[in-house]
């Protein structure tokens, strides 16, 4: 009749000994509940084969960057039935690589030419705390660069004149907002996604599933942050351009005492005072649907009177400036010369300004060239007219 081996038993301190953990170790990891509890016999506790295989799990995951409580969580699976494994290939996945970004390393001396040739403990200090450098053991005049495309951000703005702290204080203030649109990230996907695998232990093509679903939305987030944040900055930059620009530009004076200029909603119009309330209102329609007749479309004119047959779309004249000549200020009564402009011209001036500001914005550059031009002729002595050159 075969007899089944002895089962192994080990004090505390053979269990130690024999898994390289300390007695202060197993204790821990015994009340953390990631070893079970040892068998009690009289006034001693014995371990067996089993405390061993798992003290060994442990180790093993360790080595390879699973936190603790990561840990626990896969051996309470695994004490459910389910094959580690599968488990682990989960947990790779979610703690693999989110970018294709790889580390690289920098001396101190590139470190400090690349911000200017000047060595800043201060800055070093806090970009060491954000975690843009990393300090290497051992090694005083070198740091390991997580994110190299994060500190190339860095470098270009302090090129541009932006203080390091203050570079430092924009990235702790962009990383919680960051942070936060992560943590809506996840619990979105959690919620559409993955709650069918987080109310059972996942078996283990559940697990297996899972984690080609990690693979496919792994993309996703960084997708939509770009496409998301190109358009605020498009949306936003072209909004804060023209407020600036309204403020800086003056205003476009009136063409003449009687009927000034008004700019229609979605074009840009110079009213005559020759045209009928017929014509105006009949030009508005046309101004309202586009950039005015189909031939001023074509061409890309700016909008205005309706122009003879064969004459040329209308731009508003530019009042007087200071220092601009009398003789070539119109009257009160003048009409508007009809001019033709580029179609590019006026389209990158309304993508500029926007369509209610291309008027102005012409007006006043025509305004700023004449009184330029004017500057000029009285300065080299002349008569003080703007030269045709």
């Amino acid at each position: 009749m075969n007899q089944q081996p002895p089962t192994a038993e080990y004090r505390i301190e053979d269990l130690a000994h024999l898994s390289g953990a300390t007695v202060r170790t197993i204790r821990a990891y015994q009340d953390r509940g990631l070893l079970p509890r040892p068998e009690r016999r009289g006034r001693a506790n014995v371990y067996g084969g089993t405390h061993l295989a798992r003290l060994r799990q442990i180790a093993g995951l360790l080595d390879r960057g699973y936190t603790l409580a990561s840990i626990k969580e896969l051996l309470e699976a695994w004490d459910a039935g389910l094959d580690l494994g599968g488990v682990l290939g989960l947990v790779a996945e979610i703690d693999g690589p989110w970018t294709d970004e790889e580390a690289s390393r920098i001396s101190r001396p590139d470190l400090d030419a690349a911000f200017g040739g000047t060595s800043d403990e201060e800055a070093i200090a806090e970009a060491v705390e954000l975690g843009v450098l990393e300090r290497i053991p051992g090694e005083d005049d070198e740091f390991l660069v997580p994110s190299p495309q994060e500190l190339a951000v860095a470098v270009e703005l302090h090129s541009a004149g932006v203080p390091l702290l203050a570079i430092s204080d924009h990235l702790r203030e962009v990383r919680g907002q960051v942070e936060h649109i992560a943590a809506r990230f996840l619990d979105f996907t959690t919620e559409h996604v993955f709650q069918p695998f987080l109310d059972h232990p996942p078996t283990e093509a559940e697990a297996a599933e899972a984690a080609a679903l990690v693979r496919r939305l792994r993309p996703l987030a960084q997708q939509t942050i770009d496409a998301e944040l190109a358009r605020a900055m498009r949306t936003l930059a072209t909004r804060y351009l023209r407020h600036h620009l309204s403020e800086a530009l003056p205003p476009v004076e009136a063409q003449s005492a009687q009927e000034p200029p008004t700019v229609a909603a979605g074009s840009v119009e110079a009213r005559s005072p020759g045209r009928s309330a017929g014509d105006n209102a009949e030009w508005e329609r046309a101004g309202s649907a586009g950039a005015g007749t189909p031939a001023e479309a074509e061409a890309g004119s700016v909008p205005g009177p309706r122009p003879a047959p064969g004459s040329l779309p209308v731009v508003p004249s530019p009042g007087p400036g200071p220092g601009a000549d009398p003789r070539a200020t119109p009257g009160p009564g003048a009409v508007p010369e009809t001019v033709a402009l580029p179609a590019e011209a006026v389209q990158a001036v309304r993508a500029l300004v926007g369509a209610e500001n291309t008027a102005a914005f012409i007006a006043a550059a025509a305004r700023r060239e004449v009184q330029a031009r004017t500057m000029d002729a009285l300065a080299s002595g002349g008569s003080g007219t703007a030269s045709s050159g």
